[in-house]
């Protein structure tokens, strides 16, 4: 089962590496001469903007909630966590309609500067790179603030004290002792995030900003050159090995960064009076911008769209086909995860290690490139398939695996396995070795012992995995796009083709559904919180 599920990773890779390799015709010529260095450029130019946007939100609210104490402090310790919840597509898709030249802002900055219309004052379009990088920057940023935080907070207090006993007044204490200890957090934090601007296609395309992912997107779909988005594709990886190697080296550095276990932690400021004003004010701008704003709107609309014409066939449709197909994802995943984990258990071996990195390399991959690569191996499995049946019946096969949303189900396993493996060894780590000892002293078999001791025992993770992997199967976008069966949508395709034909107030159920269901992976990474301090 280990084999079968790094095999599971491995054939989407393999697949885009053998299609690269065919014919294009004349259509490569003109996409490296006219497409691709656009559209390079301006995912180098989004990565860098949305990554320096994330690491200064990310790094500035964690350092305001761990070095200092006021009034508020507990709400955004974890409020700072909710834009986790907004997809990067609903956030461009929101603030599309929220800063719109009609719409509510620019409406009350008319009436406050005495205007009475856009063509008298009106703000700049966000629909240019740096609407996108900002858009980008204030969802992503609660990766940077997890890591930050977290080694904010293992800081120990005497390495504080000695650099004051050295003459560092408070305010250079972050430049000069906390920043460099947390920088390699800080660094696996902003790969974490670069990793979601790759995989986006909803929002970069709503913002008309021209990317990679983007680019993959239309020669496979717009121009039918599925050679040539393979080839574009394997420049993408080439930019998610760079963000491995740098999340691998940020990772290896972090143990060195961090202090003693048992050492105090460093004692808080207390703020009072304007300074706590401040604090407070620059701690709730990015849970504003990021999540308060967008969900306000996307309530409002829903109201009127409900006022107006109550809950359309479609979207009852779409939420059935959300729920069931992350359902039965879900259960896969978590079943070949368990599998993944428990062989790495049992069998500590180099070779368990390294099919279980090989099972999780999925989750680095877009999901438009890991579509392509699942889409070539699939189609020939179903060609074979209707071929027998063809030969047996005399009837036409069809599409077997792409028609009934096996594919797509494949495709959300490839991705999301990783989530699956990590929560589920975290929790079967935390079982002593001791406990298999004794069981089978007492004559109990492996099977004995896995559905007595280790099952019961590390039930919490599995649900912990469970419900993160449901909710990232219901938000996924690119994959679902690309291989849903046809006539099937998913909550996430019925607000991209919405938004799409600008009809913002038909899709705000869809997005607000989205939002609300994503809000329980941050409850759970809240209270991982309150319990890890």
């Amino acid at each position: 089962m280990a084999f079968a599920a790094a095999a599971l990773a491995l054939v989407p890779i393999l697949a885009i590496a053998a299609t690269a390799v065919a014919d294009t015709g004349g259509l490569w010529r003109h996409i490296i001469q006219f497409v691709l260095p656009q559209a390079t450029w301006n995912t180098l130019v989004l990565l860098a903007g949305a990554g320096l946007i994330s690491t200064l939100v990310g790094t500035g609210a964690a350092w305001i909630v761990t070095a200092y104490d006021f009034r508020g402090r507990h709400f955004l310790d974890w409020a700072l966590l909710l834009p986790l919840a907004v997809p990067t597509y609903i956030m461009a898709y929101a603030y599309l309609d929220i800063l719109n030249p009609l719409g509510p802002v620019q409406g009350v900055l008319r009436w406050v500067l005495g205007y009475s219309s856009p063509r008298q004052f009106r703000l700049p379009d966000i629909r240019t790179m740096w609407g996108a990088v900002m858009v980008f920057g204030f969802v992503l940023y609660p990766y940077v603030y997890l890591t930050a935080r977290a080694m904010f907070l293992t800081q120990a207090a005497n390495v504080t004290e000695v650099a004051r006993m050295l003459g560092v007044p408070r305010s250079g204490i972050f430049w000069r002792v906390a920043l460099p200890l947390a920088r390699p957090a800080i660094a696996v934090g902003v790969s974490l995030a670069l990793m979601e601007v790759l995989n986006d296609v909803g929002a970069s395309q709503f913002l008309g900003v021209r990317t990679l992912t983007a680019t993959i997107y239309t020669t496979w779909i717009v121009r039918t050159d599925l050679a040539g988005a393979a080839q574009i594709a394997i420049g993408m990886l080439v930019i998610v090995l760079a963000l491995l190697m740098l999340e691998r080296g940020a990772r290896r550095n972090q143990r060195f960064a961090s202090t003693a276990q048992n050492a105090r932690q460093m004692q808080r400021k207390p703020l009072r009076g304007p300074a706590a004003c401040v604090a407070f004010a620059l701690g709730a701008a990015p849970i504003v911008i990021g999540f308060a704003g967008p969900a306000l709107y996307l309530i409002v609309a829903a109201i009127r769209r409900l006022e107006f014409a109550g809950l359309s066939v479609s979207l009852l449709r779409a939420t059935v086909n959300t729920v069931s197909v992350s359902a039965i994802a879900t259960i896969a995943i978590l079943c070949i995860g368990f599998a993944v984990a428990y062989a790495a258990r049992l069998y500590a071996t180099s070779w368990a290690g390294a099919t279980m990195r090989l099972a999780s390399l999925g989750y680095a991959v877009p999901g438009t490139v890991l579509a392509i690569g699942i889409l070539v191996p699939v189609a020939a499995v179903d060609r074979t398939l209707g071929s027998i049946w063809h030969a047996w019946t005399g009837l036409p096969g069809g599409l077997l695996l792409l028609g009934s949303g096996a594919a797509l189900v494949y495709a959300y396993a490839a991705r999301f396995l990783a989530i699956s493996i990590g929560g589920i060894e975290a929790g079967l780590s935390r079982i002593p070795l001791a406990y298999d000892h004794a069981s089978r002293t007492m004559g109990q078999s492996a099977s004995g012992t896995l559905l007595r001791i280790h099952l019961p025992l590390s039930r919490s993770a599995v649900i912990a995995a469970g419900l993160l992997v449901f909710v990232d199967c219901m938000k996924e976008l690119p994959a679902t796009l690309l291989l849903r069966p046809l006539n099937f949508e998913s909550l996430a395709t019925l607000l991209y083709g919405e938004a799409a034909r600008g009809t913002y107030e038909d899709a705000a159920l869809a997005a607000l559904m989205i939002v609300a269901i994503g809000i329980l992976p941050v409850i759970l990474l809240a209270r991982t919180s309150r319990s890890f301090q």
